[in-house]
């Protein structure tokens, strides 16, 4: 077996055709798909099903390039501490979803203060790709709502971050002190990019429904705190975010939700098979912090 197969392996099971994973190889194609081939020859398995018209990767090639991009993944890591003379500093690859939340930013300052030597490397990418990128070796810690993590990513809550809703300077609820739930029925609410943030947008139209309607949705979506601001500032829509973003963007206000009260749940992700001393080190550090600034002690019932 060769890293040069794995590698493309990966390329076909990414491009699902064998003309584009060549070219993105620097490879004839015919030469790809021998390489392939062998491969699968040496395993004794059919790791993809190819016609005229389409790839596809078996359940058996699945389940290989789970291990395969692991395989390369830590190939790469060597390589680059020797490039850079890193030694053994241990490194972490750590997803956030938004630089405007405060919650992992702050993590990792105190980790960072805690364990000077730690190399952290940070990712902007959304919840379900952190999912991805956990299983297969790419990250190995991540932050987001955990109701939706698959079997193979463990996890550890550790905030419960109050909810409120972002508008314009003079919107009506910006003379208000709490913005009671219910109220947003007359509104048209902007969800994220659905690709990016599933799980926080069904905990925003849970809370809607909860409170007895089915929220106006805003045609368009956005992948930023800083794009949703946008958009809230030129009276466009309503955007509901956690406290963790504050203090408030530039054009707008942010007050509390209530009637109920909604907190939205954050927890550390990691690898389940990942017992590694920096993961453990992190999700100290969010226990700690949790601890020392109240994070999940709220005045009233949590929603999760």
């Amino acid at each position: 077996m060769e890293l040069r197969q794995l590698r493309y392996l990966v390329a076909v099971s990414e491009e699902l055709n064998f003309g584009r994973a060549a070219a993105r190889e620097h490879i004839v194609q015919s030469a790809l798909s021998q390489q392939i081939q062998r491969l699968e020859r040496e395993l004794g398995v059919r790791l993809l099903e190819r016609t005229t018209h389409y790839v596809a990767l078996t359940p058996v090639g699945a389940a290989f390039l789970v291990e395969a991009r692991q395989i390369l993944t830590h190939v790469e890591r060597a390589a680059q501490v020797a490039r850079t003379g890193q030694g053994t500093l241990p490194a972490l690859r750590v997803g956030i979803i938004d630089a405007a939340y405060d919650s992992m930013p702050r993590i990792l300052h105190e980790s960072q203060a805690r364990y000077p030597d730690l190399v952290i490397h940070q990712v902007e990418v959304g919840v379900p790709e952190q999912y991805q990128q956990l299983n297969d070796g790419r990250l190995d810690v991540g932050i987001g709502r955990a109701a939706l993590a698959p079997s193979g990513v463990a996890s550890y809550l550790f905030r419960r971050d109050r909810l409120g809703v972002l508008a314009p300077r003079g919107h009506r609820f910006a003379d208000l002190d709490a913005v009671p739930v219910e109220a947003l029925a007359r509104e048209s609410l902007l969800l994220a990019e659905e690709v990016d943030a599933p799980e926080f947008n069904q905990f925003t139209v849970e809370m809607c429904r909860a409170a007895g309607f089915t929220p106006t949705v805003h045609p368009g979506t956005v992948d930023s705190i800083r794009g949703a601001s946008a958009l809230v500032v030129r009276g466009r829509c309503l955007y509901c975010v956690p406290s963790s973003c504050m203090p408030a963007l530039p054009g707008t206000v942010w007050r509390p939700l209530t009637d109920p009260a909604s907190f939205y749940p954050w927890s550390i992700l990691w690898r389940a098979a990942d017992d590694s001393d920096h993961v453990r080190a992190i999700v100290a550090c969010a226990r700690g912090m949790s601890e020392r600034l109240g994070w999940l002690v709220t005045a009233d019932q949590p929603a999760g």
